[in-house]
Parts: C-alpha cells; sequence; structure tokens
C-alpha cells in the first residue's frame, strides 16, 4: 500500500513539476504572438522547436530521464521508506539514493538548467517566446514519454531499465 502510494506520488509529483513549467512558458510563448514577426522569426521558432524536441524531447527525456526515472519509480513501489514517501518525486529524478555518478549528473543538470533559465529570462520578446516554445515542445515530450515508460514499467513485460540506485 504504501509502495504504491510513494509511486504515485514520485510521478505525480513529476507531472506537477512540469506542468507548471508547461502552462507557465507557454503563456510567456503565446506572448510572441502579440507582436509581428519577420521570417527570421520563425525561422527561428522553427529551429527551436526542432532542436528542443530532438534535443530535450528525444534525447534529454526519451532516451535517458524518462526510462530511467519510470525505473526508480518501479523500484519506489517495492523498496519505499519514510524519506523516500516523503520526497518521491525527488527521489524518482535521481537526487538521493542513487549512484553517484547519477547524482553527480543530476545534481550538475539541475544547476545548468537553472543557469539557462535566468539566461532566457534576460530575453526580450519574440527571442524569450521562440526559446521558451521549445521548452514547452521538450517538457510536454517528457510527460507522455515518462507515462509511456512507467506504464511499461508497471504493466509490460521484461522492463529492463536501471533505476540507478547503490548496487543496481
Amino acid at each position: 500500500m504504501l509502495g504504491s502510494l510513494a509511486a504515485f506520488w514520485g510521478y505525480t509529483g513529476i507531472l506537477l513539476i512540469f506542468g507548471s513549467a508547461i502552462y507557465r512558458l507557454g503563456q510567456i510563448s503565446w506572448q510572441m504572438f502579440g507582436q509581428p514577426l519577420q521570417a527570421y522569426h520563425w525561422a527561428a521558432l522553427a529551429f527551436s522547436l526542432v532542436f528542443m524536441g530532438f534535443a530535450e524531447g528525444y534525447r534529454g527525456f526519451q532516451c535517458g530521464f524518462s526510462p530511467r526515472v519510470a525505473a526508480r519509480i518501479q523500484y519506489l513501489s517495492r523498496n519505499v521508506t519514510p524519506v523516500r514517501l516523503l520526497l518521491a518525486p525527488l527521489f524518482c529524478m535521481g537526487f538521493f539514493h542513487a549512484t553517484r555518478r547519477r547524482q553527480i549528473v543530476t545534481f550538475c543538470l539541475t544547476l545548468g538548467i537553472l543557469v539557462l533559465v535566468m539566461l532566457v529570462h534576460q530575453l526580450e520578446q519574440p527571442w524569450r517566446g521562440i526559446v521558451d516554445a521549445g521548452v514547452v515542445l521538450g517538457l510536454c515530450w517528457g510527460i507522455v514519454s515518462l507515462s509511456i515508460f512507467t506504464f511499461q514499467a508497471f504493466f509490460g513485460e521484461g522492463f529492463e531499465h536501471s533505476p540507478e540506485t547503490p548496487g543496481s
């Protein structure tokens, strides 16, 4: 029972984090259409969508983050502790009880994302909207891929992705 609750909280917590970002960045992205866009703006938007769809959505989420997080959600359902239950979204993302390498990568990636967010925040429209539109696409891809991998982890056969926990 607690394992199911922890897994549900881990999955839902991550969806809430991504959903919040999609909502906020989506609003900023729509603001770019409130002004006239030149051909180079449209080209930059197309590039942003293609690049972020591939780099963030496919490579980042579908090939890396989502299968690993789904494996950690599955692991959590079978290995729940009070701390893991309370901090399930952070556990599932690999902030603790992960291999040393995974923790270093997770913290460095989070720091890098925070720096990029601060830099993009300085951009004027329509450039900020152009970048944020690509990020929204990547995050939407992340939600879909995480949902598919989590479903496969619990209901599929032979889910072979590592949760990258110590000893795994």
